[in-house]
């Protein structure tokens, strides 16, 4: 279902058009005649003649012409016969402002009857329960809240939370919206099937998602994107829902939804971001252009103050962002021109003595940002809202220094503290093209965001993955088996089904592990369903009063390095993770979440970042290991594979447990 006449509308009908000031229907009337909407309008109400100067007609069905949009500001019992009848006369779409549905106790049955009656009429619906659209570009805003026009851009927002859209269109931080939506209860459209519509439109280069619940259809929507040359920010709120497979291992709780959602974004050249204030910001800078070339991914950072300069350095190892040391050319154009008191380095401290020199400013920059590692220039300057003429002119001096550079990277001018980046000084950088941003700690992830070099032809792979939902959990020596046809290394051993048999693999093996053999125990070290270290028959006998037969008999493996290897295929898209292993996993914050499909290059790559990564002995072996689970589970049709740990010893990588889901693939 395409979205595409609700986003772009030529003709719109308020259906519950009010003369009643404070009304959703007299709102969205007004919006529309303030905006100066090109197309035309119309109200629909039993007994109104006009609204605002808008005429009305009682009916869907009096209308003149089959609007692009219906904009329904009606009670919730209402709004299933009106989209009935808005299918039956033809409309483009729906925005639906009610609240009552699905989000109240007993308005679920009211939201299927809508959703059905869409779906029947193959009618796109934003709503219900939300603020609505506003098209900035085109003048169209189909909003139950008040609106103000504004001045329009390349930067669409599509919402789950009214309040994030209303405070964006509200915000004086030079972002130029395209098109906003409210999406509510998404009873029909998803935020994914938005971000596939905006990829379409013309002038839209970025988007900002506010997402509270998963959306199956992301991983296709920002592989569309990607192919657009559109980037996209995402903040995600709440809780998974998803993951029941998931939480029954480790996994659940070192790669979340959250990071692997995560992971996906940063494929698709994306940014995550934290916090509202953080997603307007990053939405903002990607809708610049970057400049094409094979420059470095690091970020130079540029001040005039030597404490800012320190704080940005732990801010930006904090948060692994690189300040990549300068060359030594680099280094021998700045030593002519910086002050004798500054030194050639990454956080670049220039120095207040040369605060206003507009030329010797630029050339610094300049220089500076010509260094070849270097991806994106941050350079921080706050600007006082109130200031005497010559202060103004001091300032004014300062900032053209900053934005005269040339370079052939992105300039990002931040302010250390919101308040000091006013709108018009915001507003200047843009139409400068340089990219303003309000907060220290925002400029470095907004630079750090323009280096990205998002691959189209890898999420388009990742997308074409194929879903698989949790089916049935295997035995550990299932999952043993299946690993060791695959070319993973696994502990010698087998099932005992009575004591004695459990005697004879022990005087096979030597040392060794007995454990539960049972689907249902998953966690089995904390359930008590793992015996390390049996080495004779007295040892035997109290381990099997502890877990009676039948039980796993194995080897026991020499201590090393221990590793989590786990496969998911029941999140947003499907990944490999690898953190610290056994009791380690969810201790630790330090996890690699790569989409699939991956190779030993790439999880060799993602592995190195972790700050785990120099315990690892053998990164090669690490990665074949990783590569052949993942191949592993594609090839079985599993919905989870969980190996923790993985035990690394020189060149060899070990097995040692395995908890596997046979899955199903979803959907026909």
């Amino acid at each position: 279902m395409r979205p595409a006449r609700l986003l772009a509308p030529r003709s719109v009908a308020v259906v519950g058009a009010s003369t009643r000031p404070g009304s959703y229907g007299n709102q969205a009337v007004a919006n529309l005649v303030t905006a100066g909407f090109p197309g035309a309008v119309y109200g629909v109400h039993p007994t109104a003649r006009e609204v605002h100067g808008v005429s009305c007609v009682p009916t869907i069905g009096d209308l003149p012409i089959a609007p692009d949009a219906l904009v329904i500001a009606t009670p919730a019992a209402t709004v299933p016969g009106l989209l009935r009848e808005a299918g039956e006369r033809g409309c483009g779409g729906a925005v639906v402002l009610a609240a009552g549905f699905a989000e109240v106790p007993g308005g679920r049955p009211l939201q299927d009857d809508l959703r059905r009656i869409a779906l029947d009429h193959d009618l796109p619906v934003c709503g219900p329960n939300g603020n609505g659209i506003v098209s900035v570009v085109g003048r169209a805003p189909m909003w139950g809240d008040a609106y103000l026009p504004r001045r329009p851009g390349p930067v669409a927002l599509v919402s789950q939370s009214g309040n994030v859209a209303v405070n964006a269109l509200l915000s004086r931080r030079a972002l130029r919206l395209h098109t906003v939506v409210s999406c509510g209860n998404q009873a029909v459209l998803n935020a994914s099937d938005y971000l596939a519509a905006l990829a379409e439109l013309d002038g839209v280069r970025s988007v900002a998602l506010y997402l509270e619940t998963e959306d199956p259809g992301l991983p296709n929507a920002l592989a569309l994107a990607a192919e657009q040359g559109i980037r996209v920010a995402v903040l995600k709120a709440g809780a998974s829902e998803r993951g029941a497979a998931a939480t029954s291992a480790h996994t659940g709780a070192v790669a979340g939804d959250h990071r692997v959602l995560k992971a996906l974004v940063e494929e698709a050249g994306g940014a995550w971001a934290r916090n509202p204030h953080e997603l307007l910001e990053l939405a903002k800078t990607l809708s610049h252009r970057s400049a094409p070339g094979v420059r470095g991914s690091g970020v130079l950072v540029v001040t005039c103050s030597g404490g800012d300069a320190a704080v940005a350095a732990d801010e930006a190892a904090r948060l692994g962002i690189p300040l990549p040391a300068l060359n030594a050319g680099t280094v021998d154009k700045l030593k002519s021109l910086l002050p004798g008191t500054a030194t050639a380095a990454n956080p670049l401290d220039y120095t207040a003595v040369i605060f206003g020199e507009t030329r010797r400013t630029a050339g610094i920059i300049t220089a500076a940002g010509g260094d070849p590692a270097i991806g994106a220039v941050l350079a921080y300057y706050d600007r006082p809202e109130e200031m005497d003429a010559e202060q103004t002119h001091a300032w004014d001096a300062a900032l053209e220094g900053i934005t005269a550079a040339e370079l052939d990277v992105p300039l990002v001018v931040a302010a250390t503290l919101p308040e000091l980046m006013p709108e018009a000084t915001a507003e200047h950088l843009t139409d400068l093209g340089v990219i303003p941003v309000a907060g220290l700690t925002e400029g470095l992830l907004c630079a750090n965001a323009v280096t990205a070099r998002p691959d189209p032809g890898r999420l388009r792979k990742i997308s074409e993955q194929v879903s698989r939902s949790p089916g049935r959990w295997l035995r550990e020596v299932e999952g043993k088996a299946l690993l060791k046809a695959h070319g993973v290394a696994v502990p010698k051993g087998a099932v005992a089904e009575n004591a004695e048999d459990a005697e004879a693999l022990r005087k096979e093996l030597g040392t060794v592990v007995v454990k539960v053999d049972s689907p249902d125990v998953r966690h089995k070290a904390a359930e008590g369903g793992v015996i390390l270290g049996v080495s004779t028959q007295k040892d035997l006998e109290r381990a099997l009063r502890q877990i009676p037969p039948p039980v796993l008999v194995e080897e026991m493996v020499p201590q090393g390095v221990e590793i989590m290897i786990s496969v998911r295929y029941d999140a947003v898209t499907p990944v490999v993770v690898i953190a610290l292993g056994g009791a380690c996993v969810e201790v630790f914050d330090d996890a690699a979440v790569i989409p699939l499909p991956v190779t030993a290059e790439r999880v060799a790559g993602a592995v190195q970042k972790l700050r785990a990564a120099r315990l690892i002995p053998d990164l090669k072996a690490l990665a074949r290991t990783a590569v052949a689970i993942a191949d592993m589970t594609r090839r079985e049709g599993f919905a989870l594979v969980e190996v923790n740990p993985v035990i690394l010893r020189g060149r060899t990588a070990t097995a040692v447990d395995a908890v596997i889901c046979r899955g199903r693939p979803a959907g026909p």
